[in-house]
């Protein structure tokens, strides 16, 4: 694409937060689009991706704590999750890229972490029937944003429902209680006892479980109240 004379004049793009970037003129919108779009709460939000794989890094490491370091930055990545919508109403800095972003990446790093668990043996001899259950989310949530994408083609917008929360509440608490029994077994073997480890592997396999359904059955609620869209 050819760009005039006058389209090629570079500007100072200026803001207190970030450096000071020279841009030729098309790229200003952009740019200023960009900019406005990093608030704090945005920046928490998509803070969560850097932070999936460098868990997913320590989940396979081989060196002393890393399941500690594991665990706790989970933590840190979950609380994130609430956060940055509290700072968003607080400050008046709800928008659709926010609400975008947050629900998108909020299935990024559930089903990665998810996968992720399968993988590293977080599930003992259960490994084969989880991997099939997390198929399960992973189908769910490709059909779901399938529905929500022609929805808004058509100018329905399909709010997550109680049910949804609710799963995504189970689904971070399966993955924190997995993560966690990892730590105390490697970790602190030496002060835990074994009927502990057992207790805390049961509880996050008790909340994959309870996951997994309410994927399944929320899932049917949204097409039974937005599959209209699908079929018009």
């Amino acid at each position: 694409m050819r760009i005039g004379a006058r389209q090629a004049i570079s500007f100072f793009e200026v803001s207190p937060n970030y450096h000071v970037t020279v841009l030729p003129t098309p790229l200003r919108r952009v740019s200023i689009t960009v900019l406005l779009r990093l608030t704090l709460p945005n920046l928490l939000t998509v803070s969560r991706v850097p932070a999936m794989f460098a868990i997913v890094a320590l989940m396979y490491a081989e060196f002393k704590w890393a399941a500690t370091l594991a665990f706790w930055l989970f933590i840190a990545a979950a609380l994130s999750d609430w956060l940055d919508g509290k700072l968003a109403r607080q400050s008046g800095q709800v928008s659709n890229f926010g609400r975008f972003m947050d629900a998108v990446i909020d299935k990024v790093m559930i089903v990665g972490l998810m996968v992720a668990l399968v993988n590293g043996g977080y599930f003992l001899g259960w490994r084969t029937t989880a991997m099939l259950l997390v198929l399960c989310i992973i189908g769910r949530e490709f059909l779901i944003s399938g529905l929500r994408m022609v929805a808004a083609s058509k100018g329905v917008v399909v709010e997550a429902d109680a049910g949804g929360k609710l799963k995504t509440f189970l689904q971070l608490n399966a993955i924190g209680w997995l993560l966690g029994w990892r730590m105390f077994a490697l970790d602190f073997s030496d002060v835990g006892e074994a009927s502990l480890n057992r207790f805390v592997h049961g509880v996050g396999l008790a909340f994959f479980v309870s996951s997994v359904v309410l994927t399944v059955t929320s899932g049917w609620t949204y097409f039974r109240k937005h599959g209209h869209v699908v079929r018009d």
